[in-house]
């Protein structure tokens, strides 16, 4: 087996995108934003998010290296580029206002488009998830194969997000605001391991090390 199409990779992809994504720093969001709505409802609204987020981190996985070769830009510069921007966002879960905090306070200000936002971006599909898919599906590095792993490893991360969200009430219950905010932060941590990985391992491909 292709090592790119490995467990060990799958595993290391999907734990940059359950970073990036963060499923579960997404329900106490998710439960604001519906919390006067009715449940056939908040069911619709989760559905439309997660839909709208698998659109744009699709079109990222898609096009976001095309867009990239348009521009002149090589890729292992935007790795790295990417690399830096993941570990500042890693560092903003780390030591900023936590995910569910400062999503939660835009709740207000964006009633009529709950499904689009704050929950399909910026929650689920992050900045930082949208970087992740164009790093992690180097045309000039990976096969069709190993993307279509990958974009298949986003969906399932998607996929989590829209379970927690239909089952938001009992995970509030469970974990609470405090519980969400630790996940995240933790999240976080793991991302800035995951960050520095990815601006190594661009300069290692970059200057043939």
């Amino acid at each position: 087996m292709s090592p790119e199409l490995s467990l060990a990779n799958a595993l290391h992809q999907f734990a940059t995108l359950f970073a990036v994504i963060d499923p579960v720093g997404t329900v106490p969001v998710f439960i604001a934003v519906t919390s006067s709505v009715a449940h056939d409802r908040r069911r619709a609204v989760a559905f439309r998010a997660v839909l709208f987020a698998a659109l744009v981190l699709m079109g990222f996985l898609i096009a976001g290296q095309p867009v990239l070769n348009a521009i002149d830009v090589n890729l292992t510069s935007f790795q790295i580029a990417g690399g830096i921007v993941l570990f500042l966002f890693a560092l903003t879960m780390i030591f900023g206002d936590s995910k569910p905090d400062k999503e939660i306070s835009e709740v207000s200000r964006n009633v009529a488009e709950w499904a689009v936002y704050p929950l399909a971006i910026p929650s689920i599909a992050s900045p930082g998830a949208m970087l992740a898919v164009v790093v992690l599906t180097d045309n000039n590095i990976h096969s069709i194969p190993a993307q279509a792993m990958t974009a298949g490893i986003t969906l399932v991360v998607l996929g989590l997000s829209l379970l927690l969200m239909l089952a938001a009430m009992p995970v509030q219950r469970l974990i609470g605001k405090a519980g969400a905010s630790i996940v995240s932060r933790v999240m976080g941590l793991i991302l800035a391991a995951v960050a520095v990985d990815h601006v190594i391992n661009a300069i290692i491909i970059r200057f043939g090390l």
